[in-house]
């Protein structure tokens, strides 16, 4: 099987330009991730895209959001047209708090737009093309910022704000390339006590960081269990696991699954 990793298509921070010309990787159809964002505006095609669990049946238009460390793939996908906006983390500086609009996004199946919708993003990724040939990045930073925006409109009204430090949380719960396993380390990166961060989570989500740690845990061995060949032990290690053993009970507990018995249930965890 692939390895999930893959380095990405382009060096610069911003990348845009329709799926043929970004390259084979972004209409791939084994199952791998990035450590950058990737917004897809999808214009025509059939079959579906599959994120981490989820496969999403294609009925273009479409917006789509891919964060990092999301596993992704394209199946059984024919006539694939569009578009496919790639940016790095840090090409957020000036707008972070689309950093939460887009994680938001992510969580969400692809997007269907109306026509409006469907030739506002149109109107935006042309522009952010035409841009790209001046290399003006402030513009390019204002025109993205833009781009995400009116994507966030498509998902109604955001939820009540969370804190600085739970959004924060939230953001790197889902980078599982940091290798953050446990609510200190997560405290660490933030620069809060253990204490706070419990308290800043629960504040906002109403449920507790260990919780939603143990979930994201979960969810990246899922991916890896389904998404490659590592041993059961090699998953352990690559989710912070020292011993097998252990690990074996505690994805039992969240799941009701042995991780073999998860890997060989195979295709029936998409639906």
């Amino acid at each position: 099987m692939h390895r999930l990793e893959v380095p990405a298509p382009h060096a610069p921070p911003l990348a845009v330009g329709t799926f043929d010309a970004i390259g084979p990787l972004s209409r791939a159809e084994f199952p791998h991730r990035h450590t950058f964002h990737e917004l897809v505006h999808v214009t025509g095609g059939t079959g579906a895209h599959v994120v981490d669990l989820t496969r999403r049946p294609l009925r273009p238009p479409h917006l789509g959001v891919i964060a990092p460390g999301q596993v992704h793939q394209w199946a059984d996908v024919r006539g694939l047209t569009g578009h496919v906006v790639l940016f790095t983390d840090e090409f957020l500086l000036d707008h972070p708090a689309d950093r939460e609009l887009l994680r938001r996004l992510s969580e969400q199946p692809l997007l269907e737009l109306d026509p409006d919708a469907d030739a506002g993003v149109t109107r935006l990724v042309a522009d952010l093309v035409e841009e790209l040939r001046h290399g003006e990045e402030s513009v390019l930073r204002a025109l993205l910022h833009v781009l995400v925006a009116r994507a966030g409109r498509l998902l109604g009204p955001p939820p009540a704000p969370a804190g600085t430090v739970a959004a924060e949380f939230a953001r790197l719960t889902g980078r599982p390339d940091l290798g953050l396993w446990s609510v200190s380390a997560h405290a660490a990166r933030i620069g809060v006590t253990p204490g706070h961060l419990t308290e800043a989570v629960k504040a906002a989500t109403g449920r507790t960081a260990a919780q939603l740690l143990r979930e994201a845990r979960t969810r990246e061995a899922q991916r890896f269990l389904l998404r490659t060949d590592l041993t059961v032990r090699q998953v352990a290690t690559r989710v912070g696991f020292a011993d097998p053993a252990y690990f074996c009970r505690f994805f039992r507990r969240e799941t009701g699954l042995s991780p073999g018995d998860f890997r060989r249930g195979g295709e029936n965890h998409h639906d």
